[in-house]
């Protein structure tokens, strides 16, 4: 009987240790999609300590450990190899929240203004009939480029911003790229130490939109 007993036991105790492996550890019941270049992948730096995943970590030392942080961003993207990815991500990952942080590359490239916008626009709007708000992280580029097509290129962000209501982070690199030890030697690319000031050019823009999530979803 004994027997009986503890074979009952063991098999109800393996049961219940399956149920809790089905279960996730945390259930992340919303999505932040990040689709960005080489700033958001954390190129030349160490992978814990680039600005993704320090915002991963803020979410969940402020209760937000439910939130997922998709980071769909690739070293040398343009704003067209974006928005050719874009409806897969959407289609698999159904975010809440779409931050989009592309264009540098473009800029540096030359591309014409013109072709930023509509491929801006295309994953502003496609976002937006998905159902998940936008973050627009704005970008500048070095003033030897002309100041005719600095000022174009900076332009797109707000103005675009402010056509398709969309939550705008005004210069990604703000209070970064003029501090020679906060850049890596490409001049492009902020240093470890430079990452947490990207989360915090991000944060004040990107936590209202969490918190209206969070409001929306109760």
């Amino acid at each position: 009987m004994f027997k009986h007993t503890l074979t009952g036991f063991v098999r109800s105790v393996i049961l219940l240790a399956a149920l809790f492996v089905a279960l996730p550890a945390a259930a992340a019941d919303r999505t932040l999609l990040i689709l960005g270049d080489s700033l958001s992948a954390g190129y030349g730096v160490p992978t814990e300590t680039a600005w993704v995943q320090l915002l991963r970590q803020r979410l969940v030392d402020r209760g937000l450990e439910h939130w997922d942080v998709v980071n769909a961003s690739i070293s040398g993207e343009t704003t067209d190899g974006g928005a050719r990815r874009l409806p897969d991500l959407l289609e698999k990952h159904r975010p809440d929240i779409v931050m989009v942080e592309l264009g540098g590359n473009d800029g540096l490239r030359g591309f014409p203004p013109d072709v930023i916008r509509a491929n801006l626009t295309t994953m502003i709007t496609e976002s937006q009939k998905a159902g998940a708000r936008v973050v627009l992280v704005g970008m500048q580029i070095p003033p030897n480029y002309g100041q005719r097509y600095t000022e174009a290129f900076a332009g797109l962000y707000p103005s675009l911003s402010d056509r398709y209501g969309t939550a705008l982070v005004p210069f990604f690199l703000a209070d970064i790229y003029n501090h020679d030890e906060l850049m890596q030697n490409d001049g492009i690319h902020p240093t470890e130490a430079g990452q947490p000031r990207l989360l915090e050019n991000v944060w004040p823009v990107l936590a209202p939109l969490l918190e209206a999530s969070e409001t929306a979803r109760r």
